[in-house]
Parts: structure tokens; C-alpha cells; sequence
């Protein structure tokens, strides 16, 4: 296990050795998580995903497009009117059964 020495810098900044960062794959930009622990601070690599903001014809598209039956399909088409939306004008396939 290696085990390096840093100082923090002002700002609270510091210096991740080079050897660790080359282990842990961390580069410039790299998003790490500083989690509190009982013995001191643990700083981890982290996975961001981006997340989409869906658009409400974007939302309709979903909707429709995961309809199970016909049932559930003539169910949201009330809620795409409600939101304001033509469904007609939404791209989906309509359930055959």
C-alpha cells in the first residue's frame, strides 16, 4: 500500500502524489469524493453520470412508447392532453393488444 506525504495548500488545496493519482487512473478534472471517517479524511475517485432533463414531449415519447396494452396506452393519452400535448404529434409506436 503506498503511502505518500502532502501539505495543503492554501485554499485547503492539496497534491495528490503522482504515483497515486497514476494508480487510481486520476488526471486533471477528475470529480473524488472527501468523506469523513473516524480515523481522518478518505479522498476516492467518483462516477458521475449526466443526468437529462427531459423536455415534456420527450416525457410523452416514454410514456407512450412503454404502453403495455391498450388500456394503459388510452390511459396516457389523457395525461399527454393534460400536459398540454397533441400525442399525434408525438413519434411512438401505438400497443397492437
Amino acid at each position: 500500500m503506498i503511502q505518500e506525504t502532502s501539505k495543503i495548500g492554501k485554499r485547503g488545496a492539496f497534491v495528490i502524489p503522482s504515483s497515486l493519482r497514476d494508480r487510481f487512473g486520476l488526471e486533471e478534472g477528475s470529480v473524488v469524493i472527501a468523506e469523513e471517517r473516524e480515523e481522518g479524511v478518505l479522498i476516492r475517485p467518483a462516477v458521475v453520470f449526466p443526468i437529462e432533463k427531459y423536455s415534456k414531449e420527450r416525457k410523452a415519447e416514454l410514456l407512450l412508447s412503454n404502453a403495455i396494452n391498450l388500456d394503459d396506452y388510452n390511459r396516457i393519452l389523457v395525461e399527454i392532453r393534460a400536459m398540454g400535448l397533441d400525442p399525434e404529434s408525438i413519434p411512438h409506436e401505438k400497443p397492437t393488444a
